[in-house]
């Protein structure tokens, strides 16, 4: 499986777990107001869990700092 399918499928499993998750935290009766706090927050962290796994799998050990050739 390539890596951008693996990374995106964690991202989108991430996102529902924490969704679930907080569905059954807050307190009923639920505004849209909540769905939206929800949705935002699961996205939040799914992509923060996608931002750690892609550093953590890529190449080159220092992603986001370049080294210049001294002139």
């Amino acid at each position: 499986m390539p890596r951008a399918l693996t990374l995106a499928l964690a991202a989108a499993c991430i996102f529902a777990v924490v969704a679930a998750a907080m569905l059954r935290l807050m307190p009923r009766p639920l505004k849209d107001s909540d769905y939206m706090v929800i949705g935002s927050v699961a996205t939040l962290i799914a992509l923060l869990g996608l931002f750690v796994a892609m550093l953590a799998t890529s190449r080159p050990s220092d992603v986001f700092f370049k080294k210049r050739k001294k002139p």
